[in-house]
C-alpha cells in the first residue's frame, strides 16, 4: 500500500511506503492507519478512530477480482500491481499496433529528456524487446538526448554533472544513443528546414507483407536473430560530436537572453529542439521519432496552442502521428497515459529518471501562457477528474485537412506547417498584419536602390538582381501566425541560428526568380490566340 506524503508540482503527489518514512507525516508527526490513502481523491477518515479496513479491507482489484489493490487510477477503478502493469503495457502496445505506422525492422529514434514520461517510454521499449515479452516489438530503437543547459542558465559544472548521469543511464539501456548539445543548432545546414519527399503510406497488405518478410528473415537467422540484430545496433558508433564551443554557447545565451517573454522562450526552445532531433534522425537513418508526450501534457498543449494562435495545426501538434516533416514521422505512443498513471508506474516498478531544471522552473503561475494553462488544467482536473480526458478526446476528433488551396503551398520557416496565410484584403487580424508587409519592405527597397546602381548593371544581369530585402521582413513573411507572434518578442532576428536566416534568404530568392520567370511565360489564352493568327 502507498501513502501520500506531500504535494509536489500542481496535481502530482510524491509517494513513499510506510516503512521508508517510519510512518511519519509532512511535519514529522506520526500518522494513524486511517491517514493512509491511495490518491488525493480517496476519502480520509472523519475521525482518528475510524478504521481504514472499513474502506480497503473488502476491496479487490476491479479486473482480476482477487488481488489487493495498490493504486486507484480513477474513482472506483482500483487495480492490483499485476493488473495495473498489464493495463499500462497494453495501452502502449495498442497505440503502436492499431496505427501500423512502424514497420518491422524500421529504425526508430526515442527522444528522451530524462523526465518521467519519456523515461517510461524508453522503459516500455526496453521491456518490449526483451526475450520474456509476450509480443515482442520488432523495430530497431535508438535514443537521443538534447542538452539544454545553456538555454536554461545552468553552470558548466552542473551541465557536466548532468551529462555524466545521462551517459550512464543511456549506456545501461543497450541502445545506440546520441547526446547532443542544443548549441549544435548553430552548425545545422539550411536543409534541416526543408520538407523531404514523403513515402507513400503503406496499406494493410504492405504491413502484413513486411511482417511476413521480417519473420522469415528472423527464422533464417535462427532463434537469436533479434538478439543479434540488437547487439549489432548497440555496437553502432555513437555521435562523434564533442562539447560545444564557447562561441556557440555564448551565441545561444545571447539569443535566449534577448527574448522578452517566457512564452516566446519556451516556443523557441521547442522549435530548436525539434530541428536538432530531426537532424540527428536523418543523419543516422531513423525514419520515425518517438516522443513521450502524455495525455495530460497533450491536453495542456492543445489549450496552449489555441491561446498562441496555432488552432489550424492542432491535429499535427497533438495527434498520434505528425507527418509534416516528410521523411521523418513523429509519433506519440504515450498519449493514452495520464501523468498520474506515469507517476504510479515509475514508482511501483522503479523506472529511473533524471530531473533537470527547465526554463519555467520556479517560475510563477502567470509567467507564461504555458505555465498558466498548465496550472488551469491541473487545478480543474483536481476538482473535475474528467477534465483531461475530455480535452484529450476532443483532440482525437481533429482532422488533418488544411484549408482549400493551401495543401501544396509554402510551409512555415520554423514549425514546418503549411503556411495558412490570409490574403491582404481578408477581414482577419492575420490579414491586417499581412497587408503591412509590403509597406515594411518598400522604404528599405527604395533606400537600397538609391544607394547606387546594381553591381551587375552592364554585365548582362537584370537590374536590381543583387538587391536585398529587409532581413526581418524576409523572415516574418515566411512564418505562420503563431510563429510570427512569438518572433515579435525577439528584438533582432540576426541572433537566430544561421541556418534559419540562410533558408529564409534562399526561399525569398527562389520566390523572386519564379515570379520573374512566370512573367515571361505565355498563358493558355495567349498561346491559343497566337495559334489562331498563324
Amino acid at each position: 500500500m502507498l501513502c501520500c506524503r506531500k504535494l509536489t508540482p500542481p496535481g502530482l503527489l510524491e509517494w513513499c511506503s510506510p516503512s521508508e518514512q517510519d510512518v511519519q507525516g509532512p511535519q514529522r508527526l506520526p500518522l494513524t492507519p486511517g491517514d493512509f490513502c491511495l490518491w488525493s481523491h480517496a476519502r480520509l477518515p472523519l475521525s482518528d478512530t475510524e478504521p481504514a479496513e472499513a474502506r480497503t479491507g473488502d476491496q479487490k482489484c476491479v479486473k482480476c477480482k482477487e488481488g489487493l489493490p495498490v493504486v486507484v487510477i480513477r474513482a472506483g477503478d482500483a487495480f492490483c500491481r499485476d493488473c495495473f502493469k498489464a493495463l499500462y503495457v497494453h495501452k502502449f502496445r495498442a497505440m503502436l499496433g492499431k496505427s501500423r505506422l512502424i514497420f518491422p525492422g524500421e529504425k526508430v529514434l526515442l527522444a528522451w529528456s530524462g523526465g518521467p514520461s519519456s523515461s517510461s517510454m524508453v522503459w516500455q521499449v526496453l521491456e518490449g524487446l526483451s526475450r520474456d515479452s509476450a509480443k515482442r516489438l520488432r523495430f530497431v530503437p535508438g535514443v537521443v538526448y538534447i542538452d539544454e543547459g545553456a538555454a536554461c542558465g545552468q553552470s558548466p559544472e552542473d551541465r557536466a554533472r548532468t551529462l555524466a548521469e545521462v551517459k550512464l543511464a543511456l549506456q545501461t539501456t543497450g541502445f545506440p544513443w546520441h547526446a547532443v548539445a542544443l548549441e549544435e543548432v548553430f552548425s545545422l545546414p539550411p536543409s534541416a528546414l526543408r520538407c523531404s519527399a514523403q513515402e507513400a503510406a503503406g496499406t494493410e497488405g504492405a504491413y502484413k507483407a513486411a511482417v511476413d518478410s521480417f519473420l522469415q528473415q528472423q527464422h533464417a537467422l535462427g532463434t537469436n536473430g533479434v538478439e543479434r540484430q540488437s547487439q549489432h545496433c548497440a555496437q553502432d558508433p555513437q555521435s562523434p560530436t564533442g562539447p560545444p564551443t564557447t562561441a556557440q554557447t555564448q551565441a545561444l545565451s545571447r539569443l535566449f537572453d534577448s527574448v522578452k517573454t517566457l512564452t516566446a522562450k519556451e516556443e523557441l526552445l521547442q522549435t530548436l529542439r525539434t530541428h536538432l532531433i530531426l537532424h540527428v534522425a536523418r543523419n543516422h537513418g531513423y525514419s520515425k521519432v518517438m516522443t513521450g508526450d502524455s495525455c495530460t501534457r497533450l491536453a495542456i498543449k492543445l489549450m496552449t496552442s489555441l491561446a498562441l494562435g496555432r488552432g489550424a495545426f492542432l491535429a499535427w501538434d497533438t495527434g498520434f502521428s505528425d507527418e509534416r516533416h516528410g521523411d521523418v514521422v513523429v509519433v506519440r505512443p504515450m498519449r493514452e497515459h495520464t501523468l498520474k498513471e506515469v507517476a504510479f508506474y515509475n514508482r511501483l516498478f522503479a523506472v529511473p529518471s533524471i530531473c533537470t531544471p527547465a526554463l519555467d522552473t520556479k517560475a510563477p503561475e502567470k509567467a507564461s501562457i504555458h505555465r498558466l494553462m498548465e496550472a488551469f488544467i491541473l487545478r480543474l482536473q483536481a476538482q473535475f477528474p474528467s477534465t483531461v480526458s475530455t480535452v484529450y478526446r476532443t483532440s482525437e476528433k481533429l482532422v488533418k485537412a488544411p484549408r482549400a488551396g493551401c495543401a501544396a503551398g509554402p510551409r512555415c520557416l520554423l514549425c514546418m506547417c503549411t503556411l495558412d496565410v490570409d490574403t491582404a484584403d481578408s477581414a482577419t487580424a492575420f490579414g491586417a498584419q499581412t497587408s503591412h508587409l509590403p509597406q515594411m519592405q518598400t522604404p528599405v527597397t527604395q533606400a537600397r536602390a538609391a544607394a547606387g546602381p546594381c553591381c551587375c548593371a552592364g554585365m548582362g544581369g537584370a537590374p536590381g538582381c543583387c538587391k536585398r530585402e529587409d532581413p526581418r521582413a524576409q523572415v516574418m513573411e515566411q512564418l505562420c501566425y503563431g510563429c510570427r507572434v512569438n518572433m515579435k518578442d525577439l528584438p533582432s532576428l540576426e541572433l537566430l541560428p544561421p541556418y534559419i536566416l540562410s533558408e529564409a534568404q534562399l526561399r525569398s530568392q527562389r520566390a523572386t526568380a519564379e515570379q520573374e520567370i512566370r512573367e515571361y511565360l505565355l498563358g493558355d489564352s495567349e498561346d491559343e490566340a497566337g495559334t489562331g493568327e498563324s
